[in-house]
């Protein structure tokens, strides 16, 4: 009843509260309920559905949570609450008695541990990093010291603690510099192969150098950004989603530094001191479907954005994943020295 107790939320608190208690326990997922009676459920990929849809976090959970979810009695056997989930597509099992009160919680990867997070990880590291020169002359970007190990090392170290160990670096500029320290990987965790540029590729033409297609969705991730996004999070939002690809997306506010005015011909109508804007911005975190890897023409030039919009012409619906977590692309050096400030905060803390 541990994790029953521990997800417990009522209707009105509010969507913040609600992360940080989903995502303060071990089981990532909230039971709403009204004096003990279920009244709806909530998802890590409800949030972010909100989120896109302009829900404030200060909103109460009811306004973003499942209000018709699968649940089942609390006699079910575990072999038949993983089968319920696994035919469902759902990771968490509400069970109730027959007043509809909460009795217990099952959890598909505790009943049926499997092998998990088999999807294939892609690194894009072959960049020159021309915003960054002087001290990008000598060293490829992504081994610039962060928190002081390189910023490849912590993001290879991520995915390693999250369980995706298949993993691919699509090099160019100074290759043998990240060949050298990562190897193949086993002292990091992971098995690490090499995409190998002759020539800049984009980060999307050179996914045309895997070596065969993947049999699942593959991530594909600049190898400049720093995040703590939880990528199964990301895999299972593309899923549920049914989408071709899906991309990363970070929430941008730009305040105008002047009063905007707006007119009618030579008339004044108003005036919007320092106004804000808010705007999705590209996180350069992606998941592709094997099928789209036929759209990468070979040895050619192609950026991800790119992809995305060949995918737009052609009547797709790539989906967006709104990152709530930290994430920092480190492209300039202002931004390298402000993820150093913010490495001991962010990156030596736990998950949990």
């Amino acid at each position: 009843m541990s994790a029953v107790e521990d997800n417990l939320i009522t209707p009105d608190r509010t969507i913040l509260e609600t992360l940080k208690i989903i995502d303060t326990h071990g089981v990532p997922f909230g039971l709403v309920h009204e004096d003990g009676i279920l009244q709806g459920t909530v998802t890590d990929g409800d949030i972010r559905r909100g989120i896109l849809a302009g829900i404030p976090l200060s909103d109460p959970v009811a306004k973003v949570m499942n209000t018709a979810p699968i649940a089942a009695a609390g006699d079910i056997s575990d072999s038949e609450a993983a089968r319920l989930m696994r035919r469902s597509g759902i990771g968490h099992l509400p069970l109730v008695d027959n007043a509809g009160r909460i009795v217990d919680l099952k959890v598909l990867k505790h009943l049926d541990p499997k092998p998990e997070n088999g999807n294939p990880v892609v690194l894009m590291v072959g960049g020159q990093g021309t915003r960054l020169q002087p001290l990008t002359n000598d060293v490829p970007k992504p081994m610039l010291e962060i928190g002081g190990r390189p910023i490849l090392e912590t993001i290879v170290e991520r995915f390693v603690s999250q369980g995706f160990n298949e993993i691919y670096l699509s090099v160019n500029y100074k290759a043998e510099m990240i060949e050298n320290y990562f190897g193949d990987g086993h002292a990091f965790g992971a098995n690490i192969s090499y995409l190998r540029e002759d020539q800049a590729l984009g980060t999307g033409g050179a996914l045309s150098l895997l070596p065969q297609r993947p049999l699942s969705p593959l991530i594909v991730m600049n190898g400049d950004v720093l995040t703590k996004v939880n990528f199964s999070h990301l895999i299972k939002f593309h899923q549920n989603h049914g989408a071709s690809a899906t991309m990363g997306v970070s929430e941008y506010r730009f305040t105008v530094p002047f009063g905007v005015v707006e007119t009618a011909a030579e008339s004044l109508k108003s005036i919007a001191e320092k106004p804000q804007h808010t705007f999705f911005v590209n996180a350069g975190i992606y998941v592709i479907d094997p099928n789209v890897l036929d759209l990468i023409p070979s040895d050619s030039a192609l950026d991800m954005p790119d992809l995305f919009q060949h995918l737009l012409d052609q009547g797709a619906t790539p989906t967006v994943f709104p990152l709530r977590e930290y994430w920092m692309d480190v492209g300039q050096s202002h931004d390298l020295v402000q993820a150093n400030r913010d490495y001991g905060e962010v990156f030596t803390k736990s998950d949990d």
